[in-house]
């Protein structure tokens, strides 16, 4: 668990958790979601200290449940989102040599890497309270962020940090979004790789595994990302039922919360338009692969039936030469078999002929 004092000009990392609210300024509580359950009681009495209410009983089961998805609920005391982000973002370059190679055990790879997990922030007038995942990047890159601020004294004063619990969780789900954005390359790189293994007249493509999986990774993201947009969908509107504020300072910093919302909102539409288009690139390869299946196959048998129809005649002259007759012209010339054998060759060449200028045997059909 980590706990930060943040003001506008400065902020400061705390051993422990206070007795009380510092006079000016917000507390940030980072904590695991481990540690959470573990010290929830001191927490709830801290936060009873602080801001005079504590957690509902039903929200503390929903800031411990792994499996809840995105959402959002508000009290008289404070507001909670649960938001979901992705464990793992690893970078397309160690699975893919550039952007228009790659195998399928690289795909299958960048598939297995795309995961989930939530993210709960509890924000209070002057505490916000998260409740992150194991190893959670997101609060240590935060961390590390606040971390520079201490060390490089020339940032204090430029109004960088922020300024609300509110805007200290905008700030995050916006990092959390923009990691999505990302994704969006590794799963162009996915999908390019399994289009190209369908499309290849060469290739003989049975891995449907590999496809059904990955349709089933663009359905659960695009789920995903609607709970995520109905949660900020949902944030927004309570703050536009957040008492209006007099100053203007304060009138400022809601304005600003609201671009911050809003910005957020904006990347999660970018991320399901994105989504939804690769799922209906997905379905129109599957499509074209069985177009061009069905069009190799009528090539074949266009093929066949134009050798068949060459052979035909032949086989009826041979035939009737093979007939059990006493007189057959031709039968005891010198000569005959040469004759029948020009008169078959012509007879080949004149349909073959024929049946190339109808393209009946190239590689396009006249229509």
């Amino acid at each position: 668990m980590r706990i930060f004092h943040i003001t506008a000009d400065h902020f400061a990392e705390l051993e422990s958790l206070p007795e009380q609210l510092p006079a000016h300024g917000f507390l940030w509580v980072g904590s695991g979601r481990r540690e959470f359950e573990v010290q929830r009681d001191l927490l709830q009495a801290c936060l009873q200290r602080w801001a005079g209410a504590g957690l509902v009983d039903l929200h503390i089961s929903d800031l411990l449940n792994n499996q809840l998805p995105s959402h959002f609920e508000d009290t008289s005391w404070y507001d909670m989102l649960v938001f979901r982000r992705l464990a793992a973002t690893p970078s397309g370059k160690t699975l893919f040599v550039d952007d228009a190679h790659g195998t399928l055990a690289s795909a299958r790879r960048a598939l297995e890497a795309i995961d989930t997990s939530p993210v709960g922030f509890v924000v209070y007038d002057r505490v916000l309270l998260t409740v992150h995942p194991t190893d959670c990047a997101v609060r240590e890159h935060f961390a590390h962020r606040l971390t520079q601020h201490s060390q490089e004294s020339d940032l204090r004063g430029t109004g960088r940090l922020p300024t609300s619990p509110a805007d200290l969780m905008l700030r995050m789900l916006n990092h959390m979004v923009d990691s999505y954005l990302e994704l969006r390359r590794l799963l162009t790189r996915q999908l390019s790789t399994l289009q190209t293994e369908l499309l290849n007249p060469k290739s003989h493509f049975h891995d449907w595994q590999v496809l059904l999986a990955s349709r089933n990774a663009l359905h659960l993201l695009e789920d995903t990302c609607e709970d995520q947009r109905s949660a900020v969908q949902e944030w927004i509107d309570a703050l536009d039922e957040w008492p209006p504020e007099t100053d203007d300072s304060a009138k400022r910093e809601r304005e600003l919360l609201r671009v911050r919302s809003r910005d957020v909102l904006e990347h999660i539409e970018r991320v399901l338009t994105h989504v939804r288009r690769l799922e209906s690139s997905a379905e129109a390869a599957v499509q074209m692969h069985f177009s061009a299946l069905g069009h190799r196959t009528n090539d074949i048998m266009r093929t066949l039936t134009v050798l068949t129809a060459i052979f035909l005649p032949l086989n009826l002259i041979t035939g009737i030469f093979g007939m059990n007759f006493e007189v057959i012209p031709l039968t005891h010339a010198v000569t005959g078999f040469w004759v029948a054998i020009g008169i078959m060759a012509a007879v080949a060449i004149g349909l073959g002929a024929f049946f190339w200028r109808k393209r009946y045997l190239g590689t396009h059909v006249r229509p």
